[in-house]
């Protein structure tokens, strides 16, 4: 039986476990790596060497960032008094790209999600609840993914957060149900931050 040279079965097995690409895709990748040049493979390889090296997680907003604490954190143009609370990195990207928010932002790092033994502890709530306080927050921006965890993420938030004195609002239902943020259009995001409401 036919099986790929042991080089390439281990690129294949390598981006196997990458999310959403399944083995036929990592086949098609491992084979458009082979057509590339040498310099632009070598290139690809420096790139994922220094991906993790040289990122740091802001010890602020909890976000991917070159520096700690990072640029938005560090920017004074930056509104103090409004805090945005997304899921991942990737959906405070989404919302930047709107130019339609000059908060900060506050990167939770998952939703809770009792049945994947992801609750408060493992998720960068204590920190949220501190900055609060610490910093002259007076409306948190819930911006969890419309989705059963997201929904529960928010909640128990708003719950934790109102008790401090602060607004909590929550992006407007212009995101459709079970959706990311990382999918949206730019119009859609922007039209839900300006219709969000009290929570």
């Amino acid at each position: 039986m036919f099986s790929y040279p042991l080089p390439m079965q281990r690129v294949i097995d390598a981006l196997k476990r990458l999310p959403g690409i399944g083995p036929k895709s990592a086949e098609r990748l491992t084979f458009a790596l082979l057509r590339m040049e040498p310099a632009e493979i070598e290139q690809l390889a420096d790139a994922l060497v220094h991906l993790q090296r040289d990122l740091v997680t802001c010890s602020i907003c909890h976000a991917w960032s070159q520096s700690d604490p990072c640029a938005i954190c560090t920017d004074p143009r930056r509104d103090p008094h409004t805090l945005l609370v997304v899921e991942e990195m990737r959906d405070l990207l989404a919302l930047e790209r709107t130019g339609a928010y000059h908060g900060k932002y506050h990167v939770l790092g998952g939703v809770l999600s009792p049945l994947d033994g992801v609750g408060p502890e493992q998720l960068e709530v204590e920190s949220l609840l501190h900055r609060v306080q610490q910093e002259q927050t007076q409306e948190v921006i819930l911006a969890t993914n419309p989705t059963v965890e997201g929904d529960a993420t928010a909640v128990y938030l708003r719950d934790r957060l109102l008790p401090l004195g602060v607004t909590v609002s929550r992006l407007a239902r212009g995101l459709p149900i079970g959706g990311d943020l990382e999918y949206a259009d730019e119009v859609t995001l922007t039209r839900a931050l300006e219709g969000r409401g009290a929570l």
